[in-house]
């Protein structure tokens, strides 16, 4: 399968950085900047990116971070400001592909580099930081348009305007949107989670927590 879906309209990376939040010292690399230069994606990370909490971020199956533009128009008239390419920590700001709609495993040729989509972004209080605004986390999971996150199947450079293909759909129908929904809304279907094979082992993990303790509550 190889079809057209979209293009990159900014790259966006970032090193972590210190500040202050509620009266102590903290860290986070959620200030991701546009680059104009072909950046190579390698190992966990795209050239010029790390992150800073590497419990909750990062790491294989969180290696790049990808939302749409389309999602990024949507929250500027939620919230009546702009929303600038990267403002809410994206490594990729993509046009004309579906993000949240994408299925667990499915295969993007970005520029030279193959990446798998792996899982939804879950929201902290670093977004309420980055966005001026305490509620946004909030306000971004009731909106269900969580971005997925990356695994890099094959390394290669991607640039501003390379177009992203579908090489490879799974066979089953659960979409990063779903996982986010069953997630913060519909816990009682965490089965589903367990029967994609691509899902990471935290994710199992949590889905088998999920279903013995519902198991217990009955």
């Amino acid at each position: 399968m190889d079809s057209f879906l979209g293009n990159v309209i900014s790259i966006n990376v970032g090193l972590p950085k210190d500040f202050e939040y509620k009266g102590r010292r903290a860290k986070s690399a959620i200030w991701k900047n546009p680059v104009d230069s072909k950046v190579y994606a390698r190992g966990i990370n795209l050239e010029g990116d790390l992150q800073a909490d590497l419990d909750a971020h990062g790491g294989y199956d969180k290696a790049v971070y990808a939302y749409a533009s389309e999602d990024l128009s949507w929250w500027e008239q939620e919230i009546g400001r702009i929303v600038e390419p990267g403002k809410l920590g994206e490594n990729l700001t993509l046009r004309g592909i579906l993000v949240n709609d994408a299925l667990i495993g499915e295969r993007w040729k970005v520029g030279e580099a193959v990446l798998e989509v792996s899982e939804p972004r879950i929201p902290c209080w670093r977004l309420g930081v980055r966005m001026n605004d305490k509620t946004f986390p909030r306000k971004f999971t009731k909106a269900l348009r969580p971005g997925a996150y990356l695994r890099i199947i094959e390394e290669g450079g991607l640039e501003r305007g390379d177009s992203v293909e579908i090489l490879e759909k799974p066979n089953h129908k659960l979409s990063i949107r779903d996982v986010f929904k069953i997630y913060t809304q519909t816990h009682e279907n965490a089965n589903k989670i367990l029967e994609v094979s691509k899902i990471s082992d935290a994710w199992k993990r949590w889905a088998d927590e999920t279903i013995r303790r519902n198991k217990s509550d009955v």
